[in-house]
């Protein structure tokens, strides 16, 4: 499955911003979506996990009660609502969805960039 996310951008400390992930085919084989970042100089982090069947949610804790992660599955899409911004959630974005396979997909990430 390919993955192509868009919405990032420059955005004010306090600002919002949501980002869109679009699946190109059905998420019927797809076990969980999320949402990875990665910072200069730093690993790859969880940022916010939602399964297909059941819709559970999971977030890194620096994140909790900021941002929200959501599905469409009509579209094949999630999003990441991003709200409260803060100059540490400047990063790249990364799309990923893990299929039942086991096989884990990536998209080419979007920039996310927070002025202070």
């Amino acid at each position: 499955v390919q993955l192509v996310e868009s919405g990032g951008g420059l955005v004010q400390a306090g600002g919002s911003l949501r980002l869109s992930c679009a699946a190109s085919r059905s998420t019927f084989s797809i076990h969980a979506m999320g949402w990875y970042r990665q910072a200069p100089g730093k690993q790859r982090e969880l940022v916010a996990v939602i399964t297909i069947i059941g819709v559970v949610t999971n977030y890194a804790d620096s994140v909790k009660g900021r941002f929200t992660i959501s599905r469409d599955s009509a579209k094949n899409t999630i999003y990441l609502q991003m709200n409260s911004l803060k100059p540490e959630d400047k990063a790249v974005y990364y799309c990923n969805a893990f299929d039942y396979s086991g096989t884990s997909h990536w998209g080419r990430g979007t920039q996310v960039t927070v002025s202070s």
